[in-house]
């Protein structure tokens, strides 16, 4: 692969597992300085060994941590080129009135406040050196609606508005930045979220980590003249009927 992102320096959130490590092994493999962000220290560290990514223990929902990381990155006289907004999760998929406030609250926090709190430090950065790009990954429950999706779906959706938001405001400073909405993933959502398990036939026709991967990296490559604000992708064996 060429070294297309050499001396870029990136930022992956949720890059433990499922699309993160996809994402954050495309960006590695194409020259960038790859730092990775998770809670979970032991898996964080392993991906870290095998992709050659640097590892950064963190909760992105807490404002101390994201101060960390940047400074962190800031001593080792870079800064940031690509922010992907990737960490999220359904903490509680149940119709409205089964979840508990706190379920709520950190829903709303992991999906979408977590996001605008990296965007607004790395957004700084950018507009002061006239280049970068900032993706988050939304969900196709902000488009659509199911039962027991509808605090998740708000908080994608609100992802979503916040990206075209941030695109105006960072387009005259020649920053992109970019909404990416998948749909149904091979990833661990099902698991951490104690959703049935697809058959592994299903997984092989859905959208695995490396295909995520390698649409960021495509978004990332893009010649810098050029954005591209928005993008779903679907794996064509899902049928989606709205509402």
């Amino acid at each position: 692969m060429k070294q297309q992102l050499k001396n870029k320096t990136a930022i992956v959130t949720g890059a433990s597992g499922g699309y993160g490590v996809g994402i954050a092994t495309s960006l590695k493999k194409a020259g960038a300085d790859v730092w990775i962000i998770a809670r979970s220290k032991n898996k964080l560290e392993k991906v870290a060994e095998e992709i050659g990514a640097q590892p950064f223990c963190g909760d992105v929902t807490r404002i101390e941590d994201w101060e960390r990381l940047f400074a962190t990155i800031e001593k080792t006289g870079k800064s940031v080129d690509i922010l992907v907004n990737n960490a999220g999760g359904g903490v509680s998929l149940q119709d409205i009135d089964n979840q508990s406030d706190d379920d709520i609250l950190s829903s709303i926090s992991l999906n979408l406040t977590s996001s605008v709190l990296g965007s607004k430090r790395a957004a700084k950065i950018m507009k002061s050196k006239k280049s970068g790009i900032i993706i988050q990954i939304s969900s196709i429950c902000a488009q659509q609606c199911w039962p027991g999706w509808s605090v998740y779906g708000a908080a994608k959706a609100g992802l979503e508005h916040f990206s075209r938001g941030l695109y105006c405001e960072l387009r005259p400073h020649n920053v992109r930045a970019v909404c990416i909405t998948p749909s149904w993933g091979a990833t661990g959502f099902n698991n951490a979220a104690q959703l049935p398990s697809s058959s592994e036939d299903d997984r092989m026709r859905m959208i695995s980590p490396d295909d995520m991967g390698q649409l960021v990296l495509q978004v990332c490559t893009t010649p810098g003249h050029l954005v591209i604000p928005e993008v779903t992708l679907l794996p064509i064996i899902q049928e989606i009927i709205p509402y």
